[in-house]
């Protein structure tokens, strides 16, 4: 024990650093096991997409839709989300599938929509990025 204490001691950046690892593990397994939506792979969000209640989200910035964005998706930025949330109508159990580029940004939007009431929220794990790997459509707008 007396060797941890003296390590401890003599690397206190070491031990600093070690904590803040700990910490941070802490908090992304935390804030994974409280979230209050899904995540999806591809094969996942398309089965979703197949149920025609479906509401598709892009919460990409508009420079980044030029390339393309999923059928049916309502373009509003993350931004906007707050002010525009009405936008997804009124039915709260709706199933609502949130994507953005990397798959970053969507989940704060889907906390967002979380917070908003909605029930059944997921967002697309990577993003337009691993709709696009998945060789799956976009249209342009």
């Amino acid at each position: 024990m007396q060797e941890y204490i003296d390590f401890v001691v003599e690397n206190p950046l070491y031990f600093i650093g070690l904590i803040i690892v700990i910490g941070m593990l802490i908090k992304i397994e935390t804030a994974r096991f409280t979230r209050k939506f899904k995540m999806l792979n591809t094969n996942e969000a398309v089965k979703l997409m197949n149920n025609d209640e479906t509401i598709i989200v892009d919460v990409r910035e508009d420079k980044e839709i030029k390339d393309g964005i999923i059928k049916n998706a309502q373009h509003i930025t993350l931004g906007q989300l707050p002010d525009r949330i009405g936008l997804l109508g009124t039915n709260k159990q709706a199933p609502i599938l949130v994507y953005c580029r990397s798959g970053t940004r969507s989940s704060t939007a889907c906390n967002t929509i979380t917070k908003a009431g909605f029930e059944d929220v997921s967002s697309i794990t990577g993003g337009i990025l691993a709709w696009e790997a998945a060789n799956l459509p976009t249209v342009k707008r």
